[in-house]
């Protein structure tokens, strides 16, 4: 499914590794917003990284699953990519 991850680090070393993580599972499409298209054991895995590897009374991480409809709602102004332009394969 469509999701986007959202993260707030406090701490530039937490920062730098999670974003390390998670460019291995999508597309960079702000500063500390990535795009991705996840199924419910990579979203567990994320979950697991944070608990294990952030400070979560400092950090915040947010995981929004976006369903096929709201996608095609959604309002793109500026550059970057559209998640239909995203074309990948897990081999």
């Amino acid at each position: 499914m469509n999701t986007v991850v959202v993260y707030d680090i406090v701490s530039n070393k937490r920062r730098a590794k999670l974003l390390r993580f998670l460019k291995e599972l999508g597309v960079r499409s702000q500063k500390s917003v990535f795009e991705c298209r996840l199924d419910s054991s990579e979203i567990r895995e994320i979950r697991n990284y944070c608990r294990q590897n952030l400070d979560l009374q400092e950090d915040a991480v947010r995981i929004y699953r976006i369903c096929r409809g709201c996608m095609d709602k959604a309002l793109i102004q500026g550059q970057g990519l559209i998640f239909s332009q995203l074309n990948w394969e897990v081999i």
